[in-house]
């Protein structure tokens, strides 16, 4: 057989289940709202059940914890899926707004409509979370919905894969395993709804590829998420949380700081703080708070990042491990080779500024991160950091936990992404959110026909 004999194989199987799903979306049984409970709760329902296999398959990919991987990907994901069965029959509900005097005796609403056919694109990095959250989206909207997992992690790929592929009909729900190849197919098909989460250059291929049928695209991507640290700040609190998010799923996290900018007069506190912390947590895959490196791929583009003349602490690694050290490095610059590209690893960059306006201005010269951090007593420095440094989502002294918060969206702006989901964002965001103005038959003044006078104009404007 042939290579182009097997392209058109995949090809043709994976048509046949987008079909299949259209078909099944078409008969209208994920219309109801009890169908699609039905199908969280047993969604929910088997997750738990296959808990000790989640572990184990997660554990094989990069030796992540029971522990962290409770923290960072199941308990999250409960958390969505127990929103959506909570809260999914007021937010099916059609939403009422105002009607303006123009349009009296009328009424407005917003009816939530489905939008069809769904493929959602999952990251290795937290590969329950980030893959399923996204799914319970579509799910509780309505749709039908093709997941395909991270080839990266491929024991938890596989595990996601046999619960789901066993235990719902695939015109509804099915998992899609596979690498280049099958992504390439699944983004040739028409779909009424990509999901994707991973890098920049492999979103703008996503966004290209949906371009041709005008598929709504919801990009989660990346990006060097800056920290900076004001003169003013609480040393102490600002490191100990600082430190925890950068180095939970070893820096593999992309909300994770990716560099920080510190005031001169407080900077040496700032680095033997930071060792405090790290040397405090004792980092170790074998201690349950520390993970590999993804593969030996990765590793080594993280490893390539890191100046030995640079390093304030760390630096050490084991290929043969896939374990990079928690490593801080200083005295950087803008043109080293760590502020290029997100790091996506153990490693942190610290620079030093004398004014605001300078470390506001370094944060600019980057693309828009995902994430942005500051911390800071001051309230005009507040003021100024939320109005002059875009980000996609953010906290005021603290880091990575405004995810935590369902009632916050999370997503991007403009390189590190578009779109925004979680709890009722993700209903929205696999959602259209149709306008609807619906008016009686008894009444209807003539002012909108006719001769439209200077008189009728001036009535017409101040109705409207």
């Amino acid at each position: 057989m042939n290579a182009h004999t097997v392209v058109s194989d995949l090809e043709g199987r994976i048509s046949g289940i987008v079909q299949g799903q259209r078909d099944c979306f078409r008969t209208k049984i994920t219309l109801p709202v009890e169908f699609r409970l039905e199908q969280l709760r047993k969604l929910e329902g088997l997750l738990r059940a296959h808990e000790e296999d989640l572990y184990k398959a997660i554990y094989n990919d990069f030796g992540k914890s029971k522990h962290q991987t409770q923290l960072t990907e199941l308990f999250p994901l409960f958390e969505e899926l127990e929103l959506a069965i909570k809260h999914l029959k007021h937010w099916a509900k059609p939403r009422k707004v105002a009607t303006n005097l123009l349009n009296q005796p009328g009424k407005s609403y917003i009816v939530a409509e489905p939008l069809g056919t769904t493929l959602v694109i999952g990251a290795w990095n937290f590969p329950y979370n980030l893959s399923l959250v996204p799914v319970v989206g579509s799910m509780m909207a309505g749709n039908t919905t093709v997941l395909k997992p991270s080839e990266l992690a491929g024991e938890t790929s596989r595990i996601m894969a046999k619960i789901i592929n066993e235990n719902f009909d695939r015109g509804y729900l099915h998992v899609i395993e596979g690498a280049i190849p099958e992504t390439t197919a699944l983004l040739k098909q028409r779909w009424d709804k990509i999901f994707f989460t991973g890098s920049p250059q492999v979103g703008r291929i996503v966004n290209q590829a949906a371009a041709p049928h005008l598929t709504d695209v919801t990009l989660e991507l990346g990006g060097k998420n800056p920290a900076i640290i004001a003169e003013d700040a609480s040393v102490d609190v600002s490191v100990k949380r600082l430190i925890w998010a950068k180095f939970i799923n070893s820096g593999q996290l992309c909300l994770t700081p990716d560099y920080v900018l510190v005031h001169k007069s407080i900077k040496d506190k700032v680095l033997k703080r930071m060792v405090f912390e790290i040397e405090k947590h004792d980092y170790s895959v074998e201690r349950g708070n520390f993970t590999r490196i993804i593969n030996e791929r990765n590793f080594d583009r993280v490893a390539r990042l890191i100046d030995p003349d640079k390093v304030f602490y760390g630096g050490g690694s084991n290929r043969d491990e896939r374990v990079i050290q928690p490593t801080i490095v200083h005295n950087v610059s803008l043109d080293d080779p760590i502020m290029q590209d997100e790091i996506f690893g153990p490693v942190i960059a610290v620079l030093d500024y004398e004014t605001l306006d300078e470390a506001f201005d370094i944060v600019r010269q980057m693309e828009k991160p995902l994430a942005g951090y500051l911390f800071s007593h001051d309230r005009e420095t507040k003021e100024r950091f939320l109005a002059e440094i875009p980000f996609g989502s953010g906290a005021i002294n603290d880091a990575v936990m405004q995810t935590t918060n369902a009632n916050l969206p999370f997503g991007g702006v403009g390189n590190s992404g578009m779109g925004r989901y979680h709890g009722e964002y993700s209903f929205e965001c696999f959602s259209h959110m149709k306008p609807v103005l619906e008016k009686p038959y008894d009444f209807e003044p003539d002012l909108k026909y006719y001769g439209h006078t200077d008189r009728q104009m001036k009535w017409i404007k101040m109705l409207g």
